[in-house]
């Protein structure tokens, strides 16, 4: 018994000093790769817009800072034969066009040349549904403690062809936007809701929302990133386990690929006071 007694002493000596301990774990420093986020957000009814483009490097493990890429040529083509030059501001890797044209079914392709390399991709802006109306409906809390309150969005579907949407959601109880995706498979034509909820919203709080329709090869792209940022649970090893590749590519050398995605969607936007 006393030996017994011995060991675990030991051994919850052993444990509890090496909490104290500070762990230093080598991660090998892949080359950095060029990341585009070129999300052009045309708003409907609104034919000339600023957008912008970010462009930024991948950085190591422990880094606090996202590089910023000065120094980029960038622009976007459409095929009606218009092209919109995006220039660097003053913030390291952004560039910006003040009078972007939005041209319902048009094909636009955006070109980056970076360090004598081109990466180009191309997408279709298509026509966004408008929203019907919110609701909200009041239930008690799960549990009890009280009230929680259901946002719901309609708009109705155009029928007889493929709609792919992005709804996000944006409230003062969340530190960033909220998104859902969602396809007419099962509401052709017909009128649905998207379905929002959050336990913390009170009488009083402003809930906007904006409703986009999106290439289905961007939805896909959207799903995965939310898959993975769903299953990591927030611990400090939690990076996604693969490269998510988008629709950019490298024409002078495909091996040097960039991450993030060119994309083109119509949007409205509606906000919903939360009463009693």
């Amino acid at each position: 018994m006393k030996n017994l007694i011995f060991i675990i002493v030991i051994v919850s000596a052993l444990l509890f000093g090496s909490c104290e301990k500070v762990v230093t774990v080598g991660l090998d420093t892949a080359k950095p790769r060029l990341v585009i986020d070129a999300t052009l957000a045309c708003e409907k009814g609104i034919v000339l817009s600023t957008q912008k483009i970010k462009i930024t490097t991948t950085a190591g493990y422990y880094s606090t800072e996202v590089p910023g890429v000065s120094g980029a040529t960038v622009f976007v083509s459409c095929d009606n034969g218009n092209e919109f030059e995006f220039t660097e501001t003053s913030q390291s890797g952004v560039y910006e066009c003040a009078a972007f044209e939005a041209v319902l079914d048009a094909n636009y392709t955006l070109t980056v040349n970076y360090n004598g390399q081109i990466f180009t991709a191309t997408e279709q802006l298509k026509s966004v549904p408008v929203i019907d109306k919110i609701e909200q409906e009041i239930k008690p809390k799960i549990g009890g403690g009280g009230n929680t309150i259901d946002i719901k969005t309609f708009f109705t579907d155009p029928a007889n062809q493929t709609d792919y949407y992005l709804i996000r959601v944006k409230t003062s109880r969340t530190a960033i936007p909220e998104y859902s995706s969602t396809d007419d498979t099962f509401f052709q034509g017909n009128q649905v809701f998207d379905f929002y909820r959050n336990e913390d919203l009170v009488a009083g709080d402003v809930v906007d929302v904006r409703l986009g329709r999106v290439s289905q090869r961007y939805q896909n792209y959207m799903k995965i990133l939310a898959s993975i940022s769903g299953n990591n649970g927030g611990g400090p090893f939690s990076t996604p386990p693969a490269t998510v590749r988008g629709n950019i590519e490298n024409n002078s050398n495909p091996d040097n690929y960039a991450l993030g995605y060119f994309s083109m969607l119509e949007v409205v936007y509606q906000s919903h006071t939360c009463t009693n």
